[in-house]
């Protein structure tokens, strides 16, 4: 198969001829129809976040199974299937309470499979690891069972893609975390991916006050296209916050930060009023911090909240976004904004950096 490959964190990936072994007991052989670039693949192929190599990047993603290892009984070959790129262990304190989003026994964040291994490797047998366990930007996959979450045939595999990541992560920071209630007032801080679908959530929560903020006009438009009742372009922070608060009349009661940037989290955190609540999405570079005055944080029984994937469970809600999405209340097929080959990832990076396109899709995997 081909794949895109990063052999060291800070270096140019590259399209390779891999090897992939079937499927083994309780794993699945998935064909890829659509992976979506995250901000995450940027932040591991820049050097941010430090990740071993050779690695298959990619973790937003969907196809149709080939293939299924022994022991699968719920899974079936031609089943079209969204990817989490977070497999929960089902047997860990968290799982059995129904966390799995906190899940403390996989090997997802090693990059590897159940058994610690990867089923990817080169023609000289050099093993190649498969990000998050599911490396997404690949003609095929061999993932856990519980990794692939059957999608009705009817939904795009765009949009099943984006269900794998960045919607799940947005809506679901929404809807789950802060399970924001009817009526209140949400702002969101950057408009990529994850904090445009923060804006759909708030939009299905049924917030009567959407302010969103980027710096990109265009994104500022779908923003509103998708819901927002008011954009506002970001300047310098005094400003912003000023903006923020009359927009939201006096500040919101919820503020979303989708960027993972020190000067946004301050800021998501400076517009809130009394009793208000931020809630940080984004993930910043390793390392970086961020800062607010304690006193009125505690004095206005202010709160922050992070959130990990959506808190998502993704055997319920990725067929719950899937149906939200079919019945007209979540139009994730907006969000995508470009398809490439997957011989296009390193312009699709740099056009990432520059801040353009909500999301680009791979949805071209042949040679």
């Amino acid at each position: 198969m081909r794949a895109i490959v990063l052999e060291q964190t800070g270096r140019p990936t590259r399209l390779e001829e891999l090897e992939l072994d079937p499927p083994r007991t309780g794993e699945v052989l998935v064909r890829l129809e659509a992976s979506g670039i995250c901000h995450s693949d940027l932040h591991v192929r820049d050097g941010e976040w430090e990740r071993p190599g050779p690695i298959v990047l990619g973790h937003e993603g969907a196809g149709v199974i080939e293939a299924v290892g022994p022991g699968v009984a719920d899974r079936s070959v031609g089943q079209r299937v969204a990817l989490s790129w977070y497999y929960p262990c089902l047997a860990c304190a968290a799982c059995q309470s129904g966390r799995q989003w906190l899940c403390d026994a996989t090997r997802a964040l090693d990059h590897r499979l159940p058994d610690g291994s990867s089923r990817v490797h080169r023609d000289d047998g050099q093993e190649v690891l498969a990000y998050l366990a599911i490396g997404t930007l690949a003609e095929r996959t061999v993932v856990p069972a519980s990794a692939a979450i059957p999608i009705p045939a009817i939904v795009a595999p765009e949009v099943a893609a984006l269900i794998g990541c960045c919607v799940t992560t947005g809506v679901g920071a929404v809807l789950k975390t802060a399970e924001v209630p009817a009526g209140a007032s949400v702002a969101v801080f950057g408009l990529g991916g994850v904090g445009l679908s923060v804006v759909m959530g708030a939009v299905v929560a049924g917030a009567t006050r959407v302010v969103a903020i980027d710096r990109v006009p265009a994104k500022l438009d779908l923003a509103r296209e998708l819901g927002a009742t008011d954009t506002i372009k970001a300047t310098d922070a005094e400003a912003t916050i000023a903006a923020v608060r009359a927009a939201s009349r006096g500040g919101p009661d919820f503020a979303f930060e989708a960027v993972g940037l020190p000067a946004t989290i301050e800021q998501a955190i400076g517009v809130l009023p009394r009793g208000g609540t931020a809630v940080l999405v984004g993930l910043t570079p390793f390392g970086q911090r961020a800062s607010f005055e304690a006193f009125p944080f505690v004095d206005g029984a202010r709160r922050l909240l992070g959130s990990n994937y959506g808190s998502a469970v993704a055997a319920v809600d990725f067929p719950r976004y899937a149906d939200l999405h079919l019945d007209g209340r979540l139009p994730i097929d907006r969000l995508v904004e470009r398809r490439i080959g997957l011989g296009e990832v390193e312009d699709a990076f740099e056009q990432m950096r520059q801040g353009r396109f909500a999301r680009q899709v791979v949805t071209d995997f042949a040679p």
